[in-house]
């Protein structure tokens, strides 16, 4: 099929684009490379720089001509939207409906929307959290994904667009930002292997639902093959401190220091981890890397990156 996936110059949604491109599907990515980087595109991938919020950005459906729509493209920072939620709310809401209105001018027949489960329920009150939940967002970030969420449900309702809500929990694994404020896998490990101390926020007892880019990357894939619209829940249903990732990887970097410790930091939940029996139900989907086996890819790659970069 024609695919375009926004966000596919970063993290995950490279990912997505590799995958999709190895099972044989012409794929265009959106990016404007704020945060995505061109090294991370598949070759084979036809790249468009565009902001998912500008008109401009009808130009790449004309050229792409998709019958799916992968929406990763967000703005994914809980401290960033913190201290500006209208720019949060720009890219997350703004965003998502213009490319929904794109969907719906080119005919697209399926959306698939990256969203998110460690934001989106707030500080749960029954874990592990299910989809019906109450969303109670305590930073403008999960505010902002709750808002995109009903918007695609509508317009895409109104469009006759299927549509498949995957809420992921902490997504990690090789390309992620180091450098950012989110990705506490990518950024810990970076330091390590430079021999800086980590810094944790709080007492290191913030807990997780860690899950591999792989296995956020196959939910995406079966996504495809659903006749119904659907919200899942993507993660491990398991949840792991931030003491405990910090452990895991210092096992992997031979790292032997000790963490700084600041404030914790405001809108962060402090326990999420998901249920998700409904995606092991309707995806046929389930985490399958264990995180010991996820840090250590994620270090390699890493280490592979950076010998490749002298």
């Amino acid at each position: 099929m024609n695919v375009l996936v926004t966000g596919g110059a970063g993290f995950i949604g490279s990912h997505i684009v590799d995958r999709l491109i190895a099972d044989g599907h012409s794929v265009a990515a959106v990016d404007i490379l704020a945060t995505g980087k061109r090294a991370n595109v598949n070759p084979q991938a036809a790249l468009y720089e565009i902001d998912i919020r500008s008109p401009a950005l009808a130009a790449a459906f004309e050229a792409a001509r998709p019958e799916v729509v992968f929406h990763v493209a967000a703005h994914a920072s809980v401290s960033e939207s913190v201290r500006d939620p209208m720019h949060d709310a720009e890219v997350n809401v703004l965003g998502t409906l213009n490319v929904l209105q794109q969907c719906a001018a080119y005919g697209v027949g399926r959306f698939v929307f990256s969203s998110t489960g460690g934001a989106l329920y707030g500080e749960p009150e029954r874990l592990p959290a299910d989809e019906e939940h109450p969303v109670r967002p305590l930073s403008p970030y999960g505010a902002s994904k709750d808002a995109a969420e009903a918007y695609v449900r509508t317009l895409c309702s109104l469009s006759g667009i299927r549509y498949t809500i995957l809420r992921y929990g902490n997504v990690y694994g090789p390309r992620q930002d180091p450098f950012g404020e989110a990705g506490v896998v990518a950024i810990f490990a970076n330091a390590m292997m430079r021999g800086q101390r980590p810094t944790i926020f709080g007492d290191g007892s913030h807990e997780r639902d860690y899950v591999y880019v792989n296995d956020v990357v196959r939910a995406n894939v079966l996504a495809l093959a659903q006749a119904e619209d659907g919200v899942y829940n993507i993660g491990t249903g398991e949840g792991t401190t931030v003491a405990q990732v910090f452990d895991a990887l210092a096992g992997a970097t031979d790292y032997d220091g000790t963490p700084e410790h600041a404030a914790e930091r405001s809108g962060d939940v402090h326990r999420i981890y998901l249920d998700v029996r409904r995606a092991e139900r309707g995806l046929g989907w389930r985490a399958t890397v264990p995180l010991g086996e996820g840090i250590r890819r994620t270090v390699d790659a890493m280490r592979e990156a950076e010998a490749g970069e002298e």
